[in-house]
């Protein structure tokens, strides 16, 4: 085999466990920081949330019978409204929210059951499904970018970080010479690269020991039960409608990047993931969403298996729910790491969206395609990289999502060229 030709392990297939423990691994820090990102914000706990998220995607696999390579971490959507109910009525109060959303993920797999899948193929065509991979992939960039070459001082400001930028820059070098390589090595790059970006935040002073020193070796994370309050319920579980049009989007960028077609399988998907958020409320966790780290890890390692995510998922319910050290160890990796990695698996995703306009021979001779991919791409990226969210009542429509219902607009509107 040509050094340049990436073996490929597919969904089913299977790697012994000395080659499935670091591949797990990789997987597992990959989703880390975001995960850990949202309980930071919201007030919860960030150990319940790597838990929850190993339990979660155990769930996701049983759920959708180990057929679906995903991972579920902490979702971003619920933050604002998780924030407001927090300080209003209290975290216990928020979970009942993130309960009931949950529910309505499992709702809405009930009635897709019911009704089929059929109409996925009308309202989103490959250039659409295309555009908003890009769009994952595109909008995330800033994201990555402010954690790669920024540094937020004391009083909120945001300034270029030298150092950081070095090492952001080590990190994603390696990520890219190890992706390269042949054998083991060119299956966990995104590992290799961490270790490589951690070892020389070292001598910078870039890691904080502290917590890790202060750590317990075994412990369990405060888990705390929700108080089902109408009012938290109203203005949480609402979000999970946007969540599912995000959740699909994922589960199509997947599909593209595996190369296997996940929409008779979008209501058990979306089933795994309510039933993840519901156990997550009820431990005092985030509600959980498909990472697109992972996704992103996928498509730079071409390691597909189901079975990898079994490994991640446990590593991640042993480090969240019964070791304290390990958790803070992985929690000292410093963010222009991570911000060299993510630059790497975010422009994955985007290049994937492209990839796919292409082997779906996508005609952008025909002014439809034009006008779909433009608008949802510029519009999708632009609302993602400036923060921008159409407020709709108490709730907001993130980029992603409001590039896609644009998108099935136009699509659903557009007139369709004679012959095609």
């Amino acid at each position: 085999m040509a050094k340049h030709e990436q073996e490929v392990i597919g969904v089913d297939d299977r790697v012994s466990v000395g080659r499935a423990i670091p591949l797990g691994i990789q997987h597992m820090m990959s989703m880390f920081g975001s995960t850990v990102l949202v309980p930071i914000l919201t007030g919860l706990d960030p150990n319940v949330a790597i838990m929850c998220s190993g339990i979660g995607t155990i769930c996701y696999l049983l759920v959708t019978g180990n057929k679906i390579p995903s991972y579920l971490g902490s979702s971003f959507a619920f933050i604002s409204p998780i924030i407001a109910v927090g300080a209003t009525r209290g975290l216990d109060a928020a979970m009942s929210g993130v309960i009931v959303a949950g529910a309505v993920f499992l709702v809405v797999a009930g009635i897709i059951r019911l009704v089929g899948t059929g109409w996925l193929d009308r309202l989103l065509p490959p250039v659409l499904v295309a555009s908003v991979m890009v769009v994952i992939g595109v909008g995330l960039s800033a994201t990555a970018a402010r954690m790669a070459l920024e540094q937020t001082a004391a009083d909120g400001t945001a300034s270029f970080y030298a150092i950081g930028a070095v090492v952001a820059a080590v990190t994603l070098v390696s990520a890219v010479l190890f992706s390269s390589m042949g054998g083991i090595m060119g299956t966990i790059p995104v590992l290799l690269s961490i270790v490589v970006g951690y070892l020389v935040s070292l001598p910078l002073g870039l890691v904080d020991f502290a917590p890790v020193a202060e750590a317990a070796w075994v412990g369990l994370p405060e888990l705390s039960a929700p108080r089902f309050d109408a009012g938290a319920i109203a203005l949480i579980a609402p979000v999970a409608v946007v969540t599912v049009i995000e959740h699909i989007g994922h589960l199509l960028a997947v599909g593209e990047i595996v190369g296997k077609d996940y929409r008779a399988l979008l209501p058990r998907s979306l089933a795994g993931d309510g039933l993840s958020t519901v156990i997550s409320g009820f431990v005092g966790g985030p509600p959980t969403t498909t990472c697109a780290e992972n996704i992103g890890v996928m498509s730079v390692t071409r390691v597909y298996s189901t079975q990898i995510f079994w490994y991640a998922a446990g590593f991640a319910l042993i480090v969240g729910g019964f070791c304290p050290k390990l958790a803070a160890l992985v929690q000292s990796i410093p963010g222009p790491v991570m911000g060299g990695v993510c630059l790497l698996l975010f422009g994955l995703i985007a290049s994937n969206g492209l990839r796919m306009l292409v082997t779906n021979g996508v005609d952008f001779d025909q002014n439809r395609n034009l006008m779909i991919a433009s608008v949802v791409i510029i519009l999708g990226v632009g609302m993602e990289t400036a923060g921008i969210a159409i407020p709709v009542g108490d709730y907001t429509l993130p980029g992603m999502a409001t590039s896609t219902l644009v998108g099935i607009l136009m699509n659903l509107i557009l007139p369709v060229p004679k012959g095609v």
